[in-house]
């Protein structure tokens, strides 16, 4: 008997909706690899579609509550997650075709034990939406964000900003590096355009990171514009001694090196030293590793300097991870801030006195920044803020606040253009005693 064939493009969707029901559940997004699916175009099509679904996940929900009168049936297996893409192909994703939306939709649910029994109900649901496509494709872009967190960030950056946040989560986020040297032949090979202080920005990513000019001589290392900032202003002289608290997978280590100070990168997680490792070998760094947790740590010799970039809601990078939006809640929150505060007490005790602390979030929420600023001041004696300046902030000094605080946010972006940047806190401290 002939071995029956599988459909064309099936065997990508299948892939595609299992990581999209695995991010559904709540897990962290990463693009399909090569493990996931060998060719090359059927990977770049499948996390089009994943990444489309994400972004989208707000006008998808107002039209599955329009499409679905009695709601998303109960353990469905794979029906949502099939869904939803096929929801963004149709109507977001229209070069590549309404049939194949319908089609493989189906045949996908019939290789789902838990779904099979519903493929009546996705063909009909998909026929619906593909003849109101065209209304669907008008809906509000206020249904891109969640309401709580848009409520919240108009009143935090105005309601301008916000809707530029929306068109920014559509949008994407442009490739920003950080360079080793100052070299405009790299940056011209590179196709870049400078940003502020050793930033560049690619708008093209038509070629994946590894293939960029300079990448296996460790030219650069991939950094958003934003989480570029802090490390730089630590301002303490070459040579002296800095614990990177928090630090892999090593950005802002690679900065600190180059920077010239003595450098401590501490981390609990031991496949992410791994990659920070691989990343400074590539780089031609060499700090010191420690995998241990930060909120504990307890060096011999308190340090000059201590960043800490914080576990934190992430919210800020929501262009390049679009479910941070849909999987916070308040009570996620609320249980970061008080692991900033016990890390950001053991920061204060692992730096000496007259020592500088940079405390950072790449999160918008204004209790896992500014609210943290107050708590720090108040429960650590001996910690004075040290307002950052529009000097120290060249390109970009909207960002710094009355306060002597930075606040970036998506609608910024570094020196000229509109591609925006990640949303990012970052305080600085000294410790007077």
């Amino acid at each position: 008997m002939a071995q029956r064939t599988e459909p064309a493009g099936l065997k990508l969707r299948l892939a595609a909706a299992q990581r999209l029901k695995a991010v559904l559940a709540g897990e962290h997004f990463s693009p399909l690899g090569a493990a996931d699916l060998a060719d090359g175009r059927d990977r770049a099509l499948a996390n089009r579609l994943i990444t489309t679904a994400l972004r989208r996940h707000g006008q998808i929900d107002a039209m599955l509550a329009d499409l679905l009168e009695k709601g998303l049936p109960p353990r469905s297996g794979s029906f949502e997650s099939v869904l939803r893409l096929s929801l963004a192909q149709l109507v977001f994703l229209p070069d590549l075709g309404a049939h194949s939306a319908l089609f493989l939709a189906v045949e996908a649910l019939k290789r789902d034990n838990k779904a099979r029994h519903l493929t009546g109900l996705m063909n009909a649901v998909l026929r619906r939406a593909q003849a109101n496509s065209a209304r669907y494709g008008l809906m509000d872009d206020a249904l891109l964000l969640p309401q709580p967190l848009a409520e919240g960030w108009s009143q935090a950056y105005g309601a301008e900003a916000v809707a530029q946040f929306a068109h920014a989560l559509v949008e994407g986020a442009p490739l920003d590096l950080t360079l080793r040297d100052e070299d405009l032949e790299l940056i011209e090979a590179l196709g870049a355009e400078p940003l502020m202080a050793d930033s560049v920005r690619l708008e093209s990513r038509d070629r994946p990171v590894e293939a960029l000019p300079g990448y296996d001589e460790g030219r650069w290392w991939v950094q958003d514009a934003a989480s570029a900032i802090p490390a730089r202003l630590l301002g303490l002289e070459a040579g002296r001694s800095v614990l990177d608290l928090c630090a892999a997978p090593g950005g802002k280590t690679a900065q600190l090196a180059k920077a010239g100070y003595k450098v401590t990168a501490l981390d609990s997680d031991a496949g992410r030293l791994d990659r920070l490792r691989q990343n400074m070998a590539r780089l031609g760094y060499a700090p010191k590793v420690i995998e241990a947790d930060a909120a504990n740590f307890d060096p011999a010799t308190p340090f000059d300097g201590v960043l800490l970039d914080a576990p934190c809601s992430a919210t800020g990078t929501f262009r390049r991870h679009p479910e941070v939006l849909w999987n916070r809640s308040a009570r996620d929150i609320a249980s970061r801030v008080s692991l900033q505060q016990a890390l950001l007490a053991n920061a204060f005790r692992c730096l000496a006195p007259g020592g500088v602390l940079i405390y950072c979030v790449c999160s918008l929420e204004q209790a896992e920044g500014e609210g943290q600023v107050n708590w720090a001041l108040d429960a650590l004696p001996g910690l004075e803020l040290w307002a950052i300046t529009s000097r120290d902030m060249a390109g970009l000094e909207q960002a710094v606040t009355e306060r002597g605080l930075v606040r970036t946010h998506p609608a910024m972006t570094p020196g000229h253009g509109n591609a925006g940047m990640d949303g990012f806190f970052v305080a600085r401290f000294r410790r007077t005693r």
